[in-house]
C-alpha cells in the first residue's frame, strides 16, 4: 500500500507541476506541448526525478488512447463550412504532402546518417506528417485567432494524415524486416487505398450513429460527454480491426456529430476540452519519462540538420507543390509551409521499428524525437509572430459572453448568450425592435444596473447595458457586431458596411473611379467575383484608394466589410 500511495502521489506531483509550469510557460508563448515534454524528460533518469521507464509498448498503448481523444476533441470543433472551404487543398497535403516530405527527408536522413535509402526513407515516413495534438494546441490552445481559410486546412491536413504515414511507415519496416516482400507496390497501394476508404466511411456511418444514439436516450452534461467518449474508443478499435484507419475515422466522426443537431452540444465541448487536455498533458509526459536525453546527444547533430531540412526544404516544397492547383494567396502558403508541427504522432511511429525489432531502431527513435523538439521549440514558438507579420492573425473578439444551452428539444441548438452595449456601438441609443442580428436570434431579457428591463421594442438600449439573447449558436457568434464599436477595431476599419450594399453607392461616397460593371454589383457579387478562392474574415480586397476588410462571411458568401481607406 505504501508503494502504491508513493506511486499516486509522484504522478500528482508531476502532473499538478506540469499544470502549474505551463499556465506560467503560456504567458511568454512558449508551446506547451514541449513543456510537457521537457518535464517528463526532467521526471525521468537522467533528471531529478530519476524515474526508469522504458516500455515502448506501453508508451505506444498511452499515446494511441491520447489520440484518439484528441483527434475526436478536433473534429467536434471543426465548422462544417470550414470543412468545405479547406478540404481540397488539406486532403492533397494530407496524401501527396505527406509523400513528398518523405521522401525529401528520408533521402537527406541517408546520406547524414550513412543509412541505406530504405532506411532513410523510414526516418523521413516517421516525422513526415504533421501532428493533430501539436496544431490542434497551438493553434487553437492559445487563443490565437488566425485567417479561418489557413487555420482549417492545417487542422484539417493533421487530423486527416496519419493514416499516409502510417501506412509509409509500416511499409517500409515490411519491406526492412524482409515480410511480405512478395506482396509489391500494388498490394500496398491497396492496403492504403483500404485504410483510407474504410476510415472514412467508418467515420461517417459511426458519426451519423452516434448523433441517432445521443438524440434517442437523450444524454445530457457529463454522461454525454462519457457516451461520446465511450462510442469513439468502440468506432476507433472496430475500424483499425477491419482495416481501416481508426485515427481518420474518429476525427471525421467528430464532424459529423460537431455539426449535427445534438442538444448539450457547448456542455459537450467545454468537457472534451478537459479531456483533450488531459490526454496532451499524459501523453507528452509520457514520451518525455520515455526517451533518455543523453542518448541523444550524439545523434544531436545529425537530428539537428535533418530539422532543419525538413523545416526550411521538404514541408515548404510539399506545400508550395500541392498548392498549384488551388489559388491560395501567397501569405497563407509561407505560413503553412512553416506550421508544418511534429508532435506525439512521430514518436509514436518511432516506436514501430522498435517494436519490430529493426536495426538501427534505437537511432530512428531517437532522431525522431530530436526532430520533435526542434519542431516545438522552433516553430511552436514563432506561430504567432508570424501569423502578425503575414497579416493571417485576427483580432480575438470577446463581445459574446456567458454561453450556454438551452433546453428546447433532443434537436434544438439554441443556446443563450449576454452581450454588453459598449460606447459608440451600432447598439448604443438604438431602440429594441430597431436592432438588427443575424437571422434566428432574439433580444430576450436586458439589464441596467443590475436591474432586469421589459425588452420592449420601445425599450432604448444605453451604454454599460447587458442584452441577453437567444439564438442558435452558429448566428450567435456573429451577434457580437451589433455591440463592438467599430472605431475600437483598426484592424477591421472604422465603418461597416453590408455586404448586399450596391459598390456604386459605396464609389460615390469615396470619390472612386470603378467600371460599369463593378457599380452594378453589390459588394458581396464584387468580392466573390474579385477572388478566386472562398473568402473568409480577415481577408482584405483593395479598391483605388479603400481597403474592404471582410467582417464576416459564411459559405464564401460576404455579409459585411469593414472599410479603411489609404491616402493618396
Amino acid at each position: 500500500m505504501d508503494t502504491l500511495n508513493s506511486l499516486i502521489l509522484a504522478g500528482s506531483l508531476v502532473f499538478l507541476a506540469s499544470l502549474v509550469v505551463s499556465s506560467i510557460a503560456s504567458r511568454f508563448g512558449a508551446p506547451l506541448l514541449l513543456v510537457f515534454l521537457a518535464l517528463g524528460m526532467l521526471a525521468g533518469e537522467d533528471g531529478p526525478g530519476k524515474i526508469v521507464f522504458s516500455n515502448y509498448q506501453l508508451s505506444y498503448v498511452v499515446g494511441t488512447i491520447a489520440l484518439v481523444v484528441i483527434l475526436f476533441d478536433g473534429g467536434l470543433r471543426t465548422r462544417q463550412d470550414s470543412f468545405r472551404i479547406s478540404l481540397k487543398p488539406a486532403g492533397v497535403l494530407a496524401t501527396l504532402g505527406v509523400l513528398i516530405t518523405t521522401g525529401v527527408t528520408g533521402l537527406f536522413a541517408a546520406w547524414v546518417l550513412n543509412l541505406s535509402w530504405l532506411e532513410g526513407l523510414l526516418i523521413g515516413a516517421i516525422v513526415g506528417s504533421t501532428d493533430a495534438a501539436a496544431v490542434f494546441a497551438l493553434l487553437s490552445g492559445r487563443g490565437l485567432e488566425i485567417n479561418r481559410r489557413v487555420g482549417s486546412a492545417l487542422e484539417i491536413e493533421s487530423g486527416s494524415n496519419d493514416p499516409m504515414a502510417v501506412f509509409l511507415t509500416s511499409a517500409l519496416i515490411g519491406v526492412l524486416g524482409q515480410q511480405g516482400q512478395d506482396a509489391g507496390i500494388a498490394a500496398m497501394l491497396w492496403l492504403f487505398i483500404k485504410q483510407m476508404g474504410l476510415g472514412a466511411l467508418a467515420g461517417w456511418a459511426g458519426g451519423k450513429a452516434m448523433v441517432w444514439l445521443f438524440q434517442r436516450l437523450g444524454p445530457r452534461g457529463a454522461m454525454l460527454a462519457l457516451f461520446s467518449l465511450g462510442t469513439a474508443g468502440a468506432l476507433f478499435s472496430l475500424t483499425t480491426a477491419a482495416g481501416g484507419s481508426g485515427f481518420l475515422a474518429i476525427y471525421l466522426a467528430g464532424i459529423v456529430v460537431g455539426n449535427a443537431r445534438v442538444a448539450d452540444l457547448p456542455n459537450l465541448l467545454n468537457i472534451h476540452d478537459g479531456y483533450a487536455w488531459l490526454a496532451q498533458v499524459t501523453m507528452f509526459l509520457v514520451l518525455g519519462l520515455l526517451v533518455t536525453p543523453s542518448n541523444l546527444l550524439p545523434v544531436a547533430p545529425y537530428a539537428l540538420a535533418i530539422s532543419i531540412v525538413l523545416m526550411l526544404v521538404a514541408r515548404p516544397l510539399a506545400v508550395w507543390l500541392c498548392m498549384l492547383p488551388f489559388p491560395v494567396p501567397k501569405a497563407e502558403k509561407l505560413f503553412m509551409s512553416w506550421v508544418g508541427l511534429r508532435g506525439a504522432v512521430p514518436v509514436i511511429l518511432a516506436i514501430f521499428p522498435l517494436m519490430a525489432g529493426l536495426p538501427n531502431s534505437q537511432l530512428f527513435f531517437n532522431v525522431a524525437f530530436f526532430v520533435v523538439m526542434m519542431s516545438l521549440l522552433f516553430q511552436g514558438w514563432t506561430i504567432a509572430p508570424l501569423a502578425e507579420k503575414l497579416k493571417l492573425k485576427l483580432p480575438a473578439r470577446s463581445d459574446v459572453e456567458h454561453r450556454v444551452p438551452v433546453v428546447s428539444g433532443q434537436e434544438a441548438r439554441y443556446e443563450a448568450a449576454s452581450c454588453l452595449v459598449r460606447a459608440d456601438s451600432p447598439a448604443e441609443d438604438q431602440l429594441a425592435g430597431e436592432l438588427v442580428l443575424p437571422s434566428g436570434v432574439r433580444l430576450v431579457a436586458l439589464y441596467r444596473d443590475e436591474q432586469a428591463l421589459e425588452p420592449a421594442a420601445s425599450q432604448t438600449l444605453r451604454a454599460g447595458d447587458w442584452a441577453c439573447l437567444i439564438g442558435p449558436g452558429p448566428a450567435l457568434e456573429t451577434a457580437g457586431e451589433a455591440f463592438h464599436p467599430p472605431g475600437d477595431d483598426p484592424y477591421y476599419g472604422y465603418f461597416t458596411v453590408s455586404g448586399l450594399a450596391r459598390l456604386g453607392d459605396l464609389a460615390d461616397s469615396y470619390g472612386l473611379t470603378l467600371s460599369e460593371r463593378d457599380r452594378a454589383d453589390s459588394i458581396a457579387e464584387y468580392c466573390k467575383r474579385a477572388c478566386g478562392y472562398p473568402l473568409v474574415a480577415g481577408d482584405v480586397l483593395r479598391l483605388d484608394r479603400l481597403e474592404m476588410v471582410i467582417r464576416a462571411a459564411a459559405d464564401g458568401q460576404v455579409k459585411s466589410v469593414g472599410l479603411r481607406y489609404l491616402k493618396s
